[in-house]
Parts: C-alpha cells; sequence; structure tokens
C-alpha cells in the first residue's frame, strides 16, 4: 500500500471513528447525566451493538478506499491525497495567517502608544529643564543679592543698597526720610527670601518631577525596543503565514490540475478496463452457451434412447420457471444457499470488501464492487470454493492472474467462480479440482495496490454477490 492510500485511509478512519464517538457519547450521555447506576450487562450489551456496527463501517470505509483506487493511476492516487490533506490544511493556514496579522497590527498600535508616550515626556522633560535653569538662575540672583544685603548690614553700610533701591523705584522724594529707606530696604529683603524660598521649593518639585520623567523614559525605551522587536517578529512571522498560505494555495492548484490533467486518461484506462471485463463476459457467456448446448445435446441423447428402448416413462417434462435456471445475475435462492465453500484457507475468513456500488473517491463517477475482496497476506493459499474444471488459469487485464473454475449446474444454474490477483497458479486449464484444493496464491497482480484475494461468482452467466452463495 502506497503512501497516498494510506493517507486517504487515515481520513476515512477519522470521519469513520468520529461517527462511532458520537455514537458512543449519545449513548452514554443520558446515563451519565441522570447520575443513575449502570443497567443491566443485556442493557450494556443492546448500547455496544450500535458501536460494533460503526466499528464494522470503519473497517468496509476502510477496505473500501483501498479497492477504488486499484485502478486508478499512482500519480493522481498521491495528487488526490495530497489534495485532501491541503484542504484541510487550508482553513487552519488561512486562519494562522489572519491572526498573524492582526497580532502584528496589535504590536504596531502598541509601539505608535510606546512612541507617542515617549514624545510627550520628552517635551515634558525640556520644558521642566528650561523652568529649572530659568528658576536656578533666579536662585543665584536673589541668593547673590541677599548676600550682598547682608554683608552690606555687617558693615554698617546701607547707604548703596538704599541708593540702588531709589534707582529702581525711580521717585527719590517718596525716600527722603532715611527711616523709610531702611524700612523699604528691609521689606525688599523680605520679599527676596520669600520668593528665594518659593523658588527653590518650585524648583525642587522640578527637579523631582523631571527625574520622574527621565526615569519613564528610560521605561519608555525600554519598551520601545521590547515592543519593536515583537513587532518586528509578528510582521515576520505574518510574512511567513502569508507565504505558508500562498505556497498551500499553490500545492492545491497543482494537484487540481494533475488531477483534472490525467482525467482522460484515467477514464481511457476505465473504458479499457471495462472493455476488459466485456471480453471476459462474453467469454463466461461462451461457456455457459456451450454448457447449455452440451446439456441440451446429453438431454436430446437420453430422450431418444428412451424412445428407442420404448420405455414406459412419460415423456420429459419442460423446464418451469420455478425449477429451471435462475435468472441471469440472480442467486438461485434467497440468502445464502451454502452452494459454495469459502476461497480462504482461514478458520475465519475476513471480508475486506463487499459485493455492490462505490463512488469513485477521486473522479466521482458509480462503479460496481463486482466480488467480495478477502484478505489475503501476500503468498496465501487461495482453495476452490467448489469442486470444478479449470476454465482457464491466465492472465486476464485488471485482474490479474485469474483461475475460473466451472462448477457446472448447482440448484438448478450454472456457476462459476473466478480467483483474481493471484502471484502463481497451482492449476492448469482443463484441470479437475476439488472443493477446497489449492488453485493458487494470492499477491497483487493487475490493478491491485495489496495482496488480496478478489473472489466473483457468475450464475448463469452474470455477476451475482458471492456471499448469498457461501
Amino acid at each position: 500500500m502506497n503512501t497516498a492510500t494510506r493517507i486517504i485511509r487515515r481520513r476515512a478512519a477519522r470521519r469513520a471513528w468520529a461517527l462511532v464517538a458520537a455514537v458512543a457519547v449519545a449513548a452514554a450521555g443520558p446515563l451519565a447525566a441522570s447520575g443513575e447506576p449502570a443497567q443491566a450487562a443485556g442493557d450494556s450489551a443492546d448500547s455496544a451493538s450500535p458501536l460494533r456496527e460503526q466499528q464494522r463501517s470503519v473497517e468496509e470505509a476502510l477496505v473500501d478506499v483501498d479497492e477504488l483506487l486499484e485502478d486508478t493511476d499512482a500519480e493522481v492516487v498521491t495528487a488526490f491525497a495530497e489534495l485532501q490533506e491541503l484542504k484541510a490544511e487550508l482553513p487552519l493556514a488561512r486562519d494562522a495567517e489572519r491572526r498573524a496579522q492582526l497580532e502584528h497590527q496589535d504590536m504596531q498600535r502598541q509601539l505608535a502608544a510606546v512612541l507617542d508616550r515617549l514624545r510627550v515626556a520628552e517635551d515634558q522633560q525640556g520644558l521642566l529643564s528650561r523652568q529649572i535653569r530659568t528658576d536656578t538662575a533666579r536662585v543665584v540672583d536673589l541668593r547673590t543679592s541677599l548676600g550682598r544685603t547682608a554683608r552690606e548690614a555687617y558693615k554698617g553700610d546701607t547707604t548703596a543698597r538704599a541708593l540702588a533701591l531709589v534707582l529702581r523705584a525711580g521717585d527719590r522724594g517718596q525716600f527722603e526720610d532715611a527711616t523709610q529707606l531702611l524700612s523699604l530696604v528691609g521689606r525688599v529683603q523680605a520679599a527676596d527670601l520669600r520668593e528665594l524660598s518659593q523658588v527653590t521649593a518650585a524648583n525642587q518639585r522640578r527637579q523631582d518631577r523631571l527625574t520622574a520623567v527621565q526615569e519613564e523614559i528610560t521605561r519608555l525605551k525600554v519598551d520601545l525596543e521590547r515592543r519593536t522587536f515583537d513587532a518586528e517578529a509578528a510582521r515576520r512571522d505574518a510574512e511567513r503565514r502569508r507565504s505558508d498560505l500562498e505556497a498551500l494555495v499553490g500545492a492545491q492548484q497543482s494537484r487540481v490540475e494533475v488531477i483534472e490533467r490525467r482525467r482522460e486518461d484515467h477514464l481511457r484506462q476505465r473504458a479499457q478496463y471495462e472493455t476488459q471485463r466485456s471480453a471476459l463476459q462474453v467469454q463466461i457467456d461462451a461457456v455457459v452457451a456451450a454448457d447449455r448446448a452440451e446439456a441440451a445435446r446429453a438431454q436430446a441423447a437420453r430422450d431418444q434412447a428412451a424412445r428407442e428402448d420404448r420405455a414406459p416413462a412419460s415423456p420429459a417434462a419442460p423446464v418451469s420457471p420455478s425449477t429451471g435456471p435462475s435468472a441471469p445475475g440472480t442467486p438461485p435462492a434467497t440468502g445464502r444457499t451454502g452452494l459454495l465453500g469459502s476461497p480462504s484457507p482461514m478458520n475465519n475468513p475476513v471480508i475486506t470488501s463487499p459485493y455492490g456500488w462505490r463512488i469513485h473517491p477521486v473522479y466521482g463517477y458509480r462503479k460496481l464492487h463486482t466480488g467480495t475482496d478477502f484478505r489475503a497476506y501476500c503468498g496465501t493459499p487461495i482453495i476452490a470454493a467448489e469442486s470444478g474444471t479449470v476454465q482457464w488459469a491466465k492472465s486476464v487485464g485488471g485482474f490479474g492472474n485469474q483461475v475460473m473454475l466451472n462448477h457446472g449446474v448447482l440448484a438448478g444454474s450454472l456457476v462459476l467462480t473466478s480467483y483474481n490477483h493471484l502471484s502463481r497458479f497451482a492449476v492448469a486449464t482443463g484441470e479437475s479440482v476439488r472443493r477446497g484444493e489449492i488453485i493458487g496464491y494470492s499477491g497483487t497482480t493487475g490493478t491491485s495496490t495489496a495482496c488480496h484475494l478478489h473472489f466473483e461468482a457468475y450464475v448463469d452467466g452474470r455477476t451475482v454477490d458471492p456471499q448469498t452463495l457461501l
């Protein structure tokens, strides 16, 4: 079994087992919700029965994949398997790309917000620095003035200070009294002291604020560096996700192109396979016609001998529809007749794919699986389902190495069985075989993907479900 087929089988198994899980949850749900104790063993067996049915459905789904892809080109099978994986991955890739883009956009917004806060903080830093420089210069002036006044007072010479105040005031008349001058000097000195105290306090507050702003700027720069790195990582991740998505879309398109390019080839191969089947049907019809003609001749000879012997027996009654051969393609009786034994020597033969209609997973057409597939590992002995004659043992197109056994008339119908995809023969055309005798060994010849036995049954020349005869 190739890798592509395994992928398809895994996907089929996941879908089928999901159904099994759903049934299990549905069966357990009411009991779990009610909190009631488990019921009797019989109830448990009843609830387990649907699960066993679902398990069988899983197994059938898996083997159906193998059988349906038997006559499909390996390149198409691979492309289809990869296409299914891509279809499953594409929504995830689109979502990952979308989330990466959103993450990148969010990182860009956060980065812009940090930059805005940094610009505001740096503006505040500049303003505070200028205010601090101005205040510092004023403190220096005030301290210089107060120092000079103190020195003059210590020397007992306040004339120069008073004169400076008069000149500053510009009105000499109001300061003719010396007492007034000295009072003015005191008031001005007190005002300078108050201003010095206020400017110093304000300057300290501004300095504290400046320190806080500088610390904030340091934190913002670290945050900016981190967010710049995160934004760049988000950008690269978004680009990678977008590149991955584009690659997936491109790969999906290429697989579709392979499938479409090989469609005509596949349909031609299918037509060739149908032609081979039609040719096989012609041979089977010829065998049936020859056997019927031989049976008619034998009956005529017996009737002639009876007449010649003047036997008292009454003439042979014509064959009625109820006792004659069954209609083409119809089992001799309803249900399982037990006319045939299993073609597998296993004590418990495992049927891996039953008879019936299928839908091709790649190209969607309906296809009849005209036989029953039995598990048979490479080289497993294959045995005759009933005694008969080897009609032929040869290679037959997509059927690979085929043994066709003619069992003659069973329960009023002519029955033939075929054993296909054999690796080698154990019998030759014209030989007689007994029920259970080895006629060949399982293989994977023809359009087969793995060793198994494809077993077909023909009633009056038409295929029927072999399980109705086993």
